[in-house]
């Protein structure tokens, strides 16, 4: 790790990565020129770049990506997760190289520069993931300034004086504004996703209550197999949803209307769900739990069929009375083996997060279902009085690649049952 003299930086730098530690790593910038503060985190993934940036889960946080051919198959407007990237910046090995791939219709370091997004080149990146394995993930500044020229004493008090991810709320500010009803499938090589008109949106009292929904067509087929409002409708809470779960509950035979993270009991229940489903997002839990858990513990005392990811996952856990903790370095990455117990198969899955539930914390009601083979730490439970379940992983980014699909095949079982 290099220090904080300015007067060592290398001939030809213009990107650095400041730590609260007052180190400094020099490199080459691309994309946006800027600062950016936020909390410095790794991605073992070898593929999916573009979704990682674009995952509102990563809001707050600066990627350092450990495999070193990023941005070698360019960008499209097919492979994101929001219509805008949500990480603060990107760390990378190599340079970003002209994009050989026939999808892509732009190069990353534009599409980077176009969103406002950092990127650093030219560093250590196995060096940088080993401290944040030893040290855990810290607090930096991502700088790019095509001249050369950094306030490196400026950029450490900048590093030092970020409060961290511990304790902030950030669903709010990547959660959708109004409600609106998803439209959409999974996506088909030469052919898009399955959905013929984007999602779109309007407001609770604009909608009366959310009458007004949008027709959905399922992966694979060119006519509804079911009239919409023959499928089960599932009323999805935003609090920085990807897309493509959206797109997979459609694909097994739901519809589904989507209320900002702020939601009331009054108005989820206004849509008449037939089931609910608690989003992924970014920042601590237990500060969005503030606002979250009242509403999820009415909706778990009405029966209602709940299924949570991520974040999701986190917030049912403490609506039921257990506990989430931050972890050391998390886990972030698209080969992460998790382990079913009821059957002790391991499905391949993609993590995104750094605070867990405390597996000894649940109450007496819920069953560990699922735990990560990489440090045991819980992976999903269900509850035994209520049907209600989570994990921890992201099955509809598909590494195994259909290994988790039937999670939300399960739900959607639920909520035609109790139909």
């Amino acid at each position: 790790m290099a220090d904080a003299n300015p007067s060592r930086m290398p001939d030809g730098a213009t990107g650095a990565l400041v730590l609260a530690s007052g180190e400094v790593l020099w490199g080459r910038g691309f994309g946006a020129e800027g600062a950016a503060v936020g909390e410095v985190c790794f991605n073992t993934a070898m593929t999916g770049y573009q979704e990682v940036m674009t995952d509102p889960s990563y809001a707050g946080q600066i990627i350092t990506f450990t495999f070193p051919h990023i941005g070698n198959v360019g960008t499209n407007a097919d492979d994101v997760e929001a219509d805008d990237p949500h990480a603060l910046g990107m760390i990378v090995r190599q340079d970003v190289t002209e994009p050989s791939n026939f999808r892509s219709n732009e190069r990353l370091d534009d599409w980077m520069r176009a969103h406002n997004r950092i990127g650093l080149a030219g560093i250590d990146t196995r060096a940088l993931t080993r401290r944040i394995r030893l040290g855990g993930a810290p607090n930096g500044v991502i700088a790019h300034s095509a001249d050369g020229v950094f306030d490196i004493p400026a950029l450490i008090e900048q590093a030092r004086a970020w409060p961290g991810l511990e304790g902030m709320d950030l669903a709010k500010a990547v959660s959708c504004e109004m409600h609106y009803g998803w439209q959409g499938g999974l996506w088909t090589l030469g052919q898009g996703y399955a959905d013929t008109a984007d999602a779109f949106s309007t407001s609770l009292e604009a909608n009366g209550g959310g009458d007004n929904r949008s027709e959905q067509k399922p992966f694979g087929s060119s006519e509804v197999e079911n009239p919409p409002h023959a499928r089960p409708h599932v009323v999805a809470i935003d609090y920085g949803s990807k897309r493509n779960i959206f797109r997979n509950l459609v694909a097994a035979g739901a519809r589904v209307s989507v209320l900002p993270a702020t939601a009331t009991y009054d108005e989820v229940m206004a849509l008449a769900p037939d089931g609910v489903f608690l989003s992924n997002g970014p920042g601590d839990p237990a500060a969005t739990g503030e606002y979250a858990v009242p509403v999820i513990r009415r909706l778990l005392d009405e029966k209602l069929p709940v299924f949570g990811i991520c974040l999701g996952h986190q917030l049912l856990g403490l609506a039921v009375g257990a506990k989430t903790t931050k972890m050391h370095q998390g886990h972030r990455g698209a080969n992460h083996p998790v382990k079913r117990l009821s059957d002790n198969v391991v499905e391949i899955t993609s993590m995104n997060h750094g605070f867990a539930v405390l597996t000894e914390t649940l109450p007496e009601t819920a069953r560990e279902t699922h735990v990560s083979l990489f440090d045991g730490s819980n992976a999903g439970f269900e509850l035994t009085d209520r049907p209600a379940f989570s994990v921890q992983y992201h099955p509809e980014a598909s590494p195994g690649p259909q290994d988790s699909f039937y999670l939300f095949e399960r739900f959607v079982g639920m909520l035609e049952n109790r139909a």
